[in-house]
């Protein structure tokens, strides 16, 4: 099967994914984007600049390799949306066309009749249907009609059938348990767990198949979890990545935690099951195996199926392993067990002895090449991440992003790596930016192992003058600081503002072996928060950098680490900004959904008194050092945000008041996690440099 590219690795961060989760946010349109061409003033990065730039995605061959297809979102940041369009490259010719322009927009797009026609996701309609289209977007018709939103969808091999996620009903609604009371609000909870991000859990994604008629009509759907109460694909963030199809589409193989209440808050192992689709029976491919595994893939004579796994139950980010299992004999193996590094979004080639994979090392993300005898290669290189690939008919196609440039779409050459793009979407505007330089050093932490730090110096840098610097605390904990584009925590922006960005790998990020990722559980508030000292000290020694002036920002974990180096930076700072940070551990312990996170990364509960690792976690709280507090901070939070609550930010900004630290809030009612809203996420970067400007310039 044959991954669309933008496929989600395993989430091991809550900072990673929100351009996933904003792309949602184009899905209720009512009006077409007006698009304007776009003056870039001085040629430095601006919110409105950054906010305007098109939003690459989902890119996928066709099936004899010589067209690309691909969406790209356009924000409207006065209409306070975006909508999703699909263009068609012709490799051949080297033509880009748009293919579609509705105020609906298309989603989950997907070659089908041999590249003759497209189908996609649409809310023309009212709701999320398939519909299919001309390869040239002509002949526009509707085909399912499902009675609840479709989320994504594939075909099965010979497209007879479809395969498709839908919600059913989980739980009790109030007005089920009281008939009498159909406008009561009140939600009568009575288990874990019960809300996820942004959303309490009334409804789980199931799988559904049905027969397919690409001329104008699906068959009554089937849903292969019928009475199951799990969820597959798995919230909050897997999707159509953890279902595929057998070559000869009589089976289907799915990821699922068939778990539910307490057992579901702290447990990570989800299973592989194949489901026969004659039999209606249904095998556990992975039983006996403790962690997540996901990602399944058919070898494409059907023999063997690949996926990712880890290893130890409660972990989500132990090390994802590339497992393929034979499937007559039942033999598995772990291709990558001799690599210190994660594999995600395996694809297997077609001599049916080899996958492609992305893997995240030394602050990149690259597509590697592995056999069924452990022989690993790299594939591409450079100084980027690569989020995402598709191959068809010896051609390879990915997304590509840096620090230095948003996403686009390029073709490679897998014999050299060479990479050539072929969107050029965002050219238009980054022709009219000056961008700023992204560097890895490597320092020297505390321990006396070598840390890379990526420096992003502003345009124009001149090294005879002093610059204020920003220290970057990633969330996570543990996701690597790569060379990511983010349309919120942005290096160019930051840059444009005259800023000098340190942004260190400390300890607990993957990309640099395990031992460098797990030292981070049961240390919170321990060497990794050394780390960010042995690098901002390193940096502050430059002649270019006004150790005067030192400011730090970061969200979620990076939230924490901000709240936690307000009480113990001993005046290295004159300026922190926390987003959706965790300020009191023990309120979050308790406060959190995915229990197997805190009992793994917290050590257990806090009224453990017995257990060190717990006691000496929440002995690191921020909010037990506020009394040392003496620097001016900028808390940020979304109240839709369930997953750190808003009461760490309320609480945090009350302590800086109470304490008479010079303090702001920023509160959005409509947030969650993220920042996704145009309009809100510009009011966040115009409060952002407004603060910084007003404490270190």
């Amino acid at each position: 099967m044959n991954k669309p590219i933008g496929t989600i690795i395993m989430a091991t961060s809550i900072l990673v994914g929100a351009c996933t989760q904003e792309t949602k946010q184009t899905e209720k349109q009512t009006a077409l984007i007006e698009r304007k061409e776009i003056k870039v003033p001085n040629g430095l990065m601006t919110p409105e600049v950054l906010y305007s730039m098109p939003r690459v995605s989902d890119a996928r061959l066709s099936p004899d390799g010589k067209k690309v297809l691909y969406g790209v979102t356009f924000m409207d940041i006065a209409q306070n949306k975006g909508n999703r369009e699909l263009f068609v490259i012709d490799l051949v010719n080297n033509q880009k066309q748009q293919i579609t322009q509705t105020p609906q927009g298309e989603q989950n797009a997907v070659w089908i009749q041999g590249g003759e026609q497209i189908a996609f996701l649409s809310r023309e309609s009212g709701s999320s249907q398939i519909w299919v289209m001309n390869a040239d977007g002509s002949n526009r018709h509707q085909v399912s009609r499902h009675e609840k939103d479709i989320h994504e969808f594939m075909l099965s091999p010979d497209e007879s059938r479809v395969l498709f996620t839908s919600d059913i009903p989980y739980g009790q609604r109030t007005s089920e348990i009281y008939p009498d009371l159909p406008k009561a609000t009140g939600r009568v909870v009575n288990d874990l767990m019960y809300k996820h991000w942004d959303e309490w859990v009334e409804n789980i994604p199931h799988p559904f198949i049905a027969s397919w008629d690409a001329s104008g009509s699906m068959g009554t759907p089937t849903d292969i979890l019928e009475g199951e109460p799990y969820e597959a694909p798995m919230k909050p963030s897997n999707g159509i990545e953890d279902l595929a199809w057998s070559p000869d589409g009589k089976s289907i193989a799915y990821a699922s935690r068939k778990k539910t209440g307490v057992a579901y808050a702290l447990s990570t192992n989800s299973d592989i099951y194949i489901y026969h689709i004659e039999t209606k029976e249904t095998f556990n491919l992975t039983e006996g195996m403790m962690g997540y595994d996901t990602q399944p893939t058919f070898s494409p004579d059907g023999k063997s199926i690949a996926w990712i796994s880890q290893e130890r139950d409660g972990y989500e980010s132990d090390k994802q392993r590339l497992f393929v299992a034979n499937l007559s004999t039942g033999e598995k193996q772990d291709l990558t067990a001799a690599f210190d590094y994660n594999a995600g979004s395996p694809q297997w080639l077609p001599d049916n002895q080899s996958l492609y994979f992305i893997c995240p090392k030394e602050g990149v993300r690259h597509i590697w090449q592995v056999d069924l005898n452990k022989q690993l290669k790299q594939i591409t290189n450079g100084q980027y991440d690569y989020i995402g690939f598709d191959t068809a008919a010896d051609q390879m196609i990915a997304l590509r992003q840096s620090m230095e440039s948003p996403t686009e779409v390029f073709t490679i050459q897998t014999g050299t790596g060479k990479a050539t793009e072929i969107s050029f979407d965002n050219k238009p505007i980054m022709d009219q930016l000056t961008i700023g330089k992204s560097v890895p050093r490597w320092i020297k932490t505390t321990d006396n192992k070598e840390m890379l730090t990526w420096v992003i110096y502003p345009p124009n840098f001149d090294p005879n003058k002093k610059y204020p610097a920003i220290l970057y605390c990633q969330g996570g904990p543990q996701n690597m600081v790569s060379q990511y584009w983010s349309y919120r925590w942005n290096f160019q922006i930051m840059a444009a503002n005259d800023y000098i960005i340190v942004a260190p790998n400390r300890r607990g990020l993957p990309g640099f072996g395990q031992e460098w990722l797990e030292q981070i559980s049961g240390d919170y508030g321990g060497q990794n928060m050394k780390d960010y000292f042995s690098a901002i000290d390193e940096l502050a020694k430059e002649p270019y950098i006004d150790e005067t002036r030192l400011g730090a920002v970061g969200a979620s974990y990076g939230g924490f680490s901000v709240y936690w180096l307000a009480g113990n930076h001993n005046k290295r700072f004159k300026a922190f900004i926390a987003h959706a940070g965790l300020f009191n551990l023990e309120q979050q312990y308790l406060e959190t959904e995915e229990m197997w996170f805190a009992n793994w990364d917290m050590g257990g509960p806090y009224w453990e008194k017995n257990n060190a690792i717990a006691q000496r976690t929440f002995a690191n709280s921020p909010h037990r050092f506020v009394d040392k507090w003496d620097t001016p901070i900028l808390v940020t939070h979304g109240e839709l945000d369930y997953r750190v609550p808003i009461s760490h930010g309320l609480a945090a900004f009350n302590a800086a008041k109470l304490r008479g630290i010079p303090a702001e809030m920023l509160v959005y009612p409509d947030e969650n996690h993220w920042v996704l809203q145009p309009q809100n996420g510009v009011l966040f970067q115009r409060v952002f440099f407004q603060w910084l400007d007003k404490w270190l310039k």
